[in-house]
């Protein structure tokens, strides 16, 4: 046990209720109903009051023995504070067993258990090392005592009473010590979880380094190589997280409402400017099912570890953005996002890898250039009726893509040889010798790298 410094304990307002609601009525009127019972008589109260700094220095020198994680805590001036404490805690025992009324106050000394069960938690203890430290207390506390009142001659039914009272004190103070050291816990739990989400929210909107640091180490969070951004449905979080590394960030957030807030293309927090795009590109506000989506941060998922994260995202309908410098994840964030918004697939069951859709983000970072672009370069299909257009245009794709391969073409498209022959006849009649620019070939190429969106996309 330690001594609480008042300085380090948190306000008032932030403390939850303390002993008195949680643990006091059970044990308060059980010891109140022993100290009722028990007649002490005068001569044993003081002599048993005489003899208490005697015991509370074997109390602490015995927890300084038996209990490894007191061994230095409580040696030199801090086991004399704390000797003086467990003085004061036995005083009040007996200014409870000698009063004999019920109504005498437990409060002070529940108090002052719930702050020491909380002291013990910032000091690092464990709620076993707290309870050891009880149970060796009692044990050598009962001792002392009852050698005490044998020799004040009690009779031995008063001295069974005795006993009661003394294991039932005892019993209230460490649950309200062990209350104290959860409540603590629970407290230094919720605060660093808000630091952890103020982080990874600074992460999103692109902090500078320097903050971004700062909050690092203010949620006691050891910042990795690099950071991955996975974007899944919110409900598939909690059984993916056991197959991530610890340090793995879930910021609390509205996917569309971020990406309205810092759109692509301008600057972020850091007056770093992002990849050209806008707001209603990264995800539309009447986009329904974005709010059931969450956002995960995958330290350290690049090189090797990649294709193991994308193998644990199988199953899982996710976009998984590259991995960047951790300072720098808003990138990753932003790819995986938009990768949603264009609705990329992959082989069934498997996440959206975006590392493998590059060209499709630098062709279509500028949806307007591209769409006037495929007007530039399908003008010839221009007259066509719109079925005859559409086949044409595939075919073109898939024999640019190919380069020329009339067999890989059929396959691709499942149609004949001659089919593909008879097709690019009709389009060398609408281009002409344009299909032998190197110019017309890049436009086309980029014109139709990714197939055109229909309405509904």
């Amino acid at each position: 046990m330690v001594d609480v410094d008042p300085a380090q304990q948190p306000a008032p307002a932030q403390q939850p209720p303390g002993p008195a609601q949680h643990h006091a009525p059970e044990h308060a009127s059980r010891t109140a109903r022993g100290a009722a019972e028990l007649e002490l008589g005068e001569a044993a109260v003081e002599l048993l009051r005489s003899r208490l700094p005697d015991i509370a220095g074997l109390t602490v020198t015995a927890i300084i023995v038996e209990v490894p994680a007191y061994t230095n805590a409580l040696a030199g001036p801090m086991g004399a504070k704390i000797e003086g404490a467990v003085q004061l805690a036995l005083g009040g025992f007996l200014r409870l067993a000698s009063s004999g009324d019920p109504g005498t106050p437990l409060a002070p000394a529940l108090e002052g258990a719930y702050v020491l069960g909380r002291g013990e938690a910032r000091s690092g203890r464990t709620m076993d090392a707290l309870l050891a430290a009880y149970r060796v207390g009692a044990r050598v506390s009962w001792r002392e005592l009852s050698r005490t009142a044998v020799e004040a001659g009690l009779p031995a039914d008063t001295l069974a009473k005795f006993a009661e009272l003394v294991f039932a004190y005892i019993d209230e103070l460490s649950a309200a010590s062990v209350s104290g050291h959860t409540d603590e816990l629970a407290t230094t739990g919720r605060v660093r979880e808000r630091y952890l989400q103020d982080l990874a929210l600074g992460l999103l909107h692109g902090d500078s380094p320097e903050q971004l640091t700062a909050r690092a180490d203010r949620a006691d969070w050891e910042p990795p190589r690099t950071l991955t951004a996975v974007i899944l449905p919110s409900a598939q979080v909690r059984s993916m997280l056991g197959a991530l590394d610890p340090r793995t960030l879930r910021p609390e957030v509205d996917l569309t409402e971020l990406a309205e807030q810092s759109p692509l293309g301008q600057p972020d927090r850091s007056g770093r400017a992002g990849q050209p795009g806008r707001p209603d590109e990264l995800g539309e506000p009447s986009d329904a099912d974005a709010a059931e989506l969450a956002v995960l941060l995958v330290p350290d998922a690049d090189g090797s570890s990649r294709p193991v994260l994308l193998r644990n995202l199988r199953g899982y309908q996710a976009w998984v953005g590259p991995p960047q410098p951790w300072a720098a994840v808003r990138t990753s964030y932003l790819r995986a996002l938009r990768a949603r918004q264009l609705h990329l697939t992959a082989e069934p069951d498997a996440p959206v890898d975006t590392e493998r859709h590059l060209t499709t983000f630098v062709v279509t970072s500028d949806p307007a250039a591209l769409e006037d672009l495929r007007r530039q370069v399908l003008a010839p299909f221009a007259e066509l009726r719109p079925a005859t257009a559409e086949r044409l245009t595939e075919t073109l794709r898939e024999w640019l893509l190919h380069l020329g391969r009339r067999d890989e073409v059929a396959a691709a498209l499942h149609i004949h040889p001659q089919t593909v022959r008879y097709r690019m006849g009709q389009i060398r009649d609408l281009y002409g010798p344009r299909l032998d620019d190197p110019q017309v070939v890049l436009d086309l190429t980029i014109a139709l790298a990714t197939p055109p969106r229909s309405a509904n996309d």
